[in-house]
């Protein structure tokens, strides 16, 4: 028990830098090696202030990004709307839509884009921009398919394209995301499993002019940011007014090392909730938190959720997400 304590205090006190030295960081050669950055970027802030644990918890219209089996767990037609202000002043949206087929089938369509303000064209002798401005920016688009198998077991998949700008550049490419939830029976706890954005290597199409008027149209391909997760969760108090979810979640991603992810949710009358988490072994993040508030509207219930995560270098990012569930 004393040694549980002594590990526990280290986490706190020395976060990533302890569990670098247990775990060496086996995967962290793989960085650099995907394309399409702008799908691993979470959405909502309820499971951005959970530290991103939310595959196993995943019951309402974010599912449509973390796992497409919660779908099932939704009460009802959702709509998620998600802000993200995201780090080097870069803009994160994504909009989500669920439908109830029936009790044991759901579907949904979702959009994400990324974006920023354009930026100036320069060259080896103009350093400082040449008068002329490129733009970049993102947009995927998905249809999920959810299914109750069982009671204890669901099921879902998504199929998404994805459309990358970089000036005269595009990549295009489809993927497909994943996920299957298990309710043990024991109390609450359940358990996931998730791939997103597994497909085919993309390469850009398109010509640009190189410095000396040299011409370029050939380019490498790389694999899509394929993420391969387990979770999870159970609920260790809950009743009429008060619920704590906690969570667990490791990650495996293709184009880095392995990692951890810890979450927790209060509840209060489900009216009021209060989120934290942390990331182990994740370069520049550890600690996140974040709130959310819910209000009945009548024909809808109105979720307001806010994610605060920080990073070491790159500043902060704050994601602001609103979900609709109508009666």
């Amino acid at each position: 028990m004393k040694k549980i304590i002594i590990v526990s205090i280290a986490v706190l006190v020395f976060g990533n830098n302890v569990f670098g030295q247990l775990f060496p960081t086996l995967g962290g050669q793989r960085a650099g090696i995907s394309t399409a950055q702008f799908l691993k970027i979470g959405v909502g802030g309820r499971a951005t202030a959970m530290a991103d644990a939310f595959i196993a918890v995943a019951n309402d219209a974010t599912s449509l990004y973390w796992n497409p089996a919660g779908l099932v767990n939704t009460k009802r037609d959702e709509v998620v709307f998600s802000h993200n202000e995201w780090v080097a002043d870069i803009k994160h949206e994504f909009v989500g839509v669920t439908y109830r087929l029936s009790s044991n089938d759901v579907v949904g369509l979702s959009f994400t884009s990324l974006h920023m303000d354009d930026m100036k064209v320069t060259t080896e002798v103009l350093p400082f921009g040449n008068g002329q401005y490129f733009s970049f920016g993102d947009v995927a688009f998905a249809v999920t398919y959810s299914r109750k198998m069982t009671e204890q077991f669901s099921f879902g998949a998504s199929l998404k394209y994805i459309d990358e700008t970089l000036d005269k550049l595009k990549m295009r490419g489809l993927m497909v995301d994943l996920g299957t939830l298990y309710w043990t029976g024991l109390g609450s706890t359940r358990f996931a499993v998730a791939i997103t954005n597994f497909g085919n290597e993309l390469a850009p199409d398109g010509k640009i002019v190189l410095f000396g008027k040299r011409e370029k149209s050939s380019w490498q391909s790389f694999s899509p940011p394929t993420m391969f997760r387990i979770g999870f969760a159970f609920e260790p108090l809950q009743n009429e007014e008060h619920r704590i979810t906690s969570s667990v979640q490791l990650n495996h991603p293709n184009d880095n090392s392995e990692n951890v992810s810890l979450g927790a949710e209060y509840a209060w009358h489900e009216l009021l909730y209060l989120r934290g988490g942390y990331k182990i072994n994740v370069d520049e993040q550890d600690f996140t938190f974040g709130a959310g508030l819910k209000i009945n509207a009548g024909i809808a219930d109105l979720n307001f959720d806010y994610g605060y995560s920080k990073f070491e270098k790159l500043g902060s990012a704050h994601r602001l997400s609103l979900q609709i569930g109508i009666n």
